[in-house]
């Protein structure tokens, strides 16, 4: 009997939400759900494919379970941006060191790389390591939290990169184009390591 009540009261509960709430996902919902009920992911999972079976909710995506080991994540969806982001420091890099700064109109391809490495990578891969799912202020949409990571990438790269060439100037090498540029693609490969690891972390935590 209590199990019983305990299902009425879970699918109440998920098509509240539904109608409330109006999660982007499942994923979604079953966080929410479990916030409100304290109830295991598993279970509000098979409630919610009850639900759907049974014709009371439609799903538009199944919840997935991330892999556990972190070499088959790097292959999926999820970790697009992680080879977005070393694709885009290495093709930069080789610009600066294979395209002269008088080639005319090849160099505009390395203004275009070297724009997005100084004011968008260093920033973007550094706040991904410290809010690897979510950022850090609960928004109501997608697009809103896309706006804040994107807003906090930028003001965090302004201040990464004169703190680099603040410290570059009292090396041996000083402030020049080769040790900028190699010590922003080890800056970067290792924020967007350090992120992806904490993601799949995240991610496998999120699902227990």
């Amino acid at each position: 009997m209590n199990q019983n009540s305990t299902e009425d009261t879970l699918a109440k509960t998920i098509i509240q939400l539904i109608e409330d709430k109006k999660p982007r996902n499942i994923q979604q919902l079953v966080d929410l759900a479990k916030e409100k009920t304290s109830i295991p992911k598993q279970e509000i999972i098979e409630h919610v494919l009850r639900l759907q079976s049974q014709g009371k909710i439609t799903l538009k995506e199944l919840p997935t379970r991330p892999p556990q080991k972190l070499d088959t994540y790097l292959k999926t969806k999820e970790a697009h941006w992680y080879w977005i982001t070393i694709i885009l420091v290495i093709s930069t890099t080789l610009t600066v060191f294979t395209i002269p700064e008088n080639a005319y109109p090849l160099v505009y391809i390395r203004y275009v790389f070297g724009t997005i490495f100084v004011l968008w990578l260093p920033g973007y891969s550094f706040i991904k390591a410290l809010f690897p799912v979510e950022v850090p202020i609960k928004t109501s949409s997608e697009s809103l939290d896309l706006i804040e990571r994107a807003a906090l990438s930028l003001g965090m790269s302004l201040a990464l990169v004169p703190i680099t060439g603040l410290l570059l100037n009292y090396t041996p090498w000083g402030i020049r184009t080769t040790p900028v540029t190699l010590s922003l693609l080890a800056l970067t490969t290792i924020f967007a390591t350090a992120a992806i690891i904490r993601e799949h972390q995240a991610k496998l935590k999120g699902n227990q």
